[in-house]
């Protein structure tokens, strides 16, 4: 119950916080059980358990007398993503991203069948993508949306958009439902998304999506190049990729994901 001697972990704090690690991940348990896959004693089991459902973190099921994991951590959560903001945490990494990378970066979420842009960073170059905030754009021919897309249920793109008329805004765009669910399919399998000229003619899109502590794709961040700056400019595409993977993989971490 006191300091280790080779560091300041509380051994006793980090068994409780394994126990409630545990019972995301498996569910409701008994003593005897938890104490089997954490090879801990029944008794130390139950004073870390007890004290644990004592201050509301976990629950006991009154008819097999089980625990569970309480709504405590949930709403902790929830409000430390409210309190800050998907906008605030996400703006140093934004920040980096535009600095690394001198094109225009985007933040965006599903809302609907559309993207919805919640922030923005400007381009330092000379030549600008213009998509401000609040922008709603399609999601089936955007890279953002095709990120996000890409990590829902198969069944839910396809209950968006099996009874649309899909529009062609360029030669590039994918209207054909079983070609877009190959495409994100493909996209799933890389971890980003490239939108070549889909909806704008000359404007490239590399996106990433943004996961949330539940594993659940909550936003995307991208970057917007004009296609010339990539064919033969000084912008190399691979490079461009990396960069923005980095960014939402970090930015992923920070929501909680693969905690």
């Amino acid at each position: 119950m006191g300091l280790t001697k080779r560091s300041n972990l509380i051994q006793s704090l980090i068994k409780a916080l394994d126990i409630i690690e545990l019972l995301d991940s498996k569910g409701e348990m008994g003593i005897s059980d938890i104490g089997q896959e954490l090879g801990l004693q029944k008794s130390t089991v139950y004073r870390l358990i007890s004290t644990l459902k004592h201050k509301g973190y976990v629950v006991q099921n009154a008819a097999n007398s089980k625990y569970s994991n309480s709504f405590k951590l949930f709403e902790m959560g929830n409000n430390v993503v409210e309190g800050l903001g998907l906008r605030r945490q996400a703006q140093p990494f934004m920040e980096k991203l535009a600095e690394r990378s001198h094109e225009a970066v985007n933040l965006a979420i599903m809302d609907g069948k559309h993207m919805l842009y919640i922030d923005k960073i400007e381009s330092s170059e000379t030549i600008k993508v213009d998509l401000r905030v609040g922008k709603r754009l399609p999601a089936y021919c955007t890279g953002l949306g095709k990120a996000m897309l890409a990590y829902m249920p198969p069944e839910k793109t396809i209950e968006f958009f099996a009874h649309e008329n899909l529009v062609k805004y360029t030669k590039n765009t994918i209207i054909e439902l079983p070609k877009l669910l190959e495409e994100l399919e493909k996209v799933r399998e890389k971890g980003y998304c490239i939108d070549n000229e889909e909806y704008v003619q000359g404007l490239v899109c590399v996106a990433a999506p943004v996961m949330s502590f539940k594993g659940e794709v909550v936003a995307a961040l991208s970057i917007a190049v004009p296609k010339y700056r990539l064919d033969g400019g000084d912008k190399d595409l691979n490079e461009m990729i990396k960069l923005v993977k980095e960014a939402a993989d970090g930015l992923s971490v920070q929501l909680g994901y693969g905690r």
